[in-house]
């Protein structure tokens, strides 16, 4: 006869076995319901002719659908918290909806202590007590997905993964013309690194060189790594003490500053230069970047210096992207539509144009998914609203390799948004863009100094105007 030990052994694998099943159950019965419930909606809203109602009939149908996407991501948990990362932004989805997601972006469930100290102890042969002289049984903070890898977790996120590039297939045949799959797939391969905390070490310890080797003070602060510390499952690195980001401005208000004041401004404008300077040397002057800038992994340190954390996703990429970008940001900078589709072309971003003005929303497009500043007037952008270039510029290929560089530039205009400071990242990264054309041979130097003295007359013509 069987012992209970053997039951509840059998009693587990089952579990683990039939997991995977359930979740998938989960999503499609959640996810189909959202959608109908919007295609459902559009049918109805049609019958109302009065353009406010509407505008208040589509307001109440986004608070319900955020309500489910919200119970979805939080009861799912793990990789799907990192969906509500993404998509919980000022600039991408409707305002409901970041209302409610932005609740939950830092709200990932801490794993049990004692799974940790078993963990610990297991990868690193020796007590906590004594490899630590103070071990915090409660956490500062969880991460989304790879806290303390359990079994079987690894094969969860893949169901996920799968899951989420099947609806978006489904998504970009029918809904939005944009080659969602490509940008699954890289979700896909990103999501495979976090489960290897000796590779995220190695990305930590590359990037922290080079932002040293490259500037005389570095523009972010990145954690010095414990190496005799790091096993595939076991991560421990230097403590950075500070405030996450979006707090910042209740902290300038603690200290009796104006949050919109002239100093709390350029102390905001401060953050993000050098945030945007790091990003900019690291995608365009080396290739390997830190892809996941989300306001949890932003501290603001002593003196508002900035610290980067969480190095499990990262991208090294390839040469001909790396210059085909820069010279999509400089296109860009420049406001230079023509060299903008050239771009778009040499980078393999395959469009289909639906409208008269194909070179001028195309470079609409290319500003909505490659830079940071809002036109004048809008304080949030739409991508996928009627009147948007993605409506009428359908992408119908997007190289995997650029989700990367696409996701952290949105990263950082929501980061803006929030601190209510509008600015270009193109602009700021022309420069370096410049230098990294020219050191590949793809810029003469005759063309670059023409550049520069172009650009200095340009600031002094604008100085000179205003009075400086």
């Amino acid at each position: 006869m069987p012992s209970l030990d053997d039951l509840k052994g059998c009693q587990e694998k089952l579990s683990t076995h039939f997991r995977p099943l359930q979740r998938s159950f989960q999503f499609w019965v959640r996810a189909t319901n959202i959608y109908t419930g919007y295609k459902a909606f559009q049918l109805r809203v049609c019958f109302e002719k009065d353009v406010q109602k509407q505008e208040a009939m589509w307001e109440r149908q986004h608070e319900l659908a955020a309500e489910k996407l919200y119970n979805m991501c939080s009861d799912l948990g793990g990789f799907f918290l990192k969906i509500a990362q993404i998509i919980g932004k000022p600039d991408l989805a409707p305002a409901a909806w970041v209302r409610r997601l932005v609740t939950l972006c830092d709200q990932a469930p801490a794993t049990p202590f004692d799974v940790v100290q078993v963990v610990v102890e297991g990868e690193l042969g020796r007590s906590v007590d004594e490899l630590f002289e103070r071990f915090d049984t409660d956490p500062i903070g969880s991460a989304s997905i790879a806290q303390v890898q359990h079994p079987g977790i690894q094969d969860l996120m893949m169901t996920d993964i799968r899951n989420l590039q099947a609806f978006a297939l489904y998504m970009q045949k029918t809904d939005i013309k944009f080659d969602l799959y490509s940008v699954t797939k890289e979700m896909e391969k990103q999501i495979g690194y976090e489960f290897d905390f000796k590779r995220e070490a190695d990305a930590m310890e590359r990037i922290r060189h080079f932002l040293h080797d490259n500037n005389k003070k570095p523009p972010v602060g990145v954690p010095r790594v414990i190496r005799d510390m790091v096993t595939r499952r076991v991560l421990v690195m230097e403590y950075m003490d500070g405030i996450p980001i979006l707090k910042v401005g209740d902290e300038i208000a603690k200290r009796g500053i104006n949050p919109g004041g002239k100093i709390a401004t350029a102390a905001k404008q401060n953050i993000l230069k050098s945030l945007t300077l790091a990003y900019g040397q690291m995608i365009l002057k080396s290739g390997f970047f830190h892809a996941d800038p989300h306001p949890g992994n932003i501290l603001i340190c002593k003196g508002s210096e900035v610290a980067l954390l969480d190095y499990g996703q990262v991208k090294d990429l390839p040469n001909d992207l790396r210059l085909g970008y820069a010279k999509l940001v400089l296109a860009i900078a420049d406001n230079d539509l023509l060299r903008a589709a050239e771009s778009y072309r040499e980078l393999g971003i395959d469009t289909l144009s639906n409208c008269e003005d194909e070179q001028k929303e195309l470079f609409k497009l290319a500003q909505t998914m490659f830079d940071t500043k809002l036109p004048p007037g809008v304080v949030m952008l739409q991508p996928f609203s009627e009147d948007s270039s993605i409506k009428k510029i359908a992408v119908q290929a997007f190289p995997e390799e650029l989700f990367s560089v696409l996701r952290t530039v949105h990263l950082l205009r929501g980061l803006s948004v929030g601190l209510g400071i509008n600015y270009s990242c193109a602009e700021q990264w022309r420069p370096i863009a410049e230098e990294a054309l020219y050191l590949a041979g793809r810029l003469k130097g005759k063309d670059l100094e023409t550049r520069r003295r172009k650009r200095g007359l340009i600031r002094r013509t604008f100085g000179s105007l205003v009075g400086l």
